[in-house]
């Protein structure tokens, strides 16, 4: 596995688009957090759901790079996500991820969102991301 300074290294240099930090990475999950501002926003000051698809599948990218060394190919198969409670706009968003199967050709993962100071959780996604030879 890489480590949390090799994937921020990767994502500045290739992936520059990306729009979040990494918090944290372990054996065991990945943390990122996305900076809330205006334009992520919609009506009822709640965040957007585009949004909060942004950064499950973002996370679940984070996760699998992680877990393949860095196999920057890899692309989404299959994102389905369960919005739980209108996210405050006034706080940033968290997404917790845990890759659970690892295949040759696959990897499946887990992300839970969460409204940053409040800690409430406000979605929940799974993915399938496709991992090429």
């Amino acid at each position: 596995m890489i480590s949390k300074s090799d994937l921020e290294k990767f994502f500045q240099d290739e992936f520059a688009q990306a729009n979040f930090s990494i918090e944290s990475v372990s054996a065991e999950q990945v943390i990122i957090k996305k900076i809330i501002h205006d334009q992520h926003t919609r009506p009822g000051n709640t965040v957007s759901g585009p949004v909060l698809m942004e950064v499950a599948d973002a996370a679940l990218y984070v996760a699998v790079l992680h877990k393949t060394n860095l196999a920057k190919m890899t692309v989404t198969s299959n994102l389905n996500i369960n919005f739980l409670k209108k996210p405050d706009a006034s706080q940033n968003i968290l997404a917790e991820c845990r890759v659970l199967k690892l295949g040759q050709k696959s990897a499946f993962g887990e992300v839970l969102l969460y409204s940053e100071l409040s800690r409430e959780l406000v979605a929940h996604a799974t993915g399938t991301y496709v991992i090429p030879k």
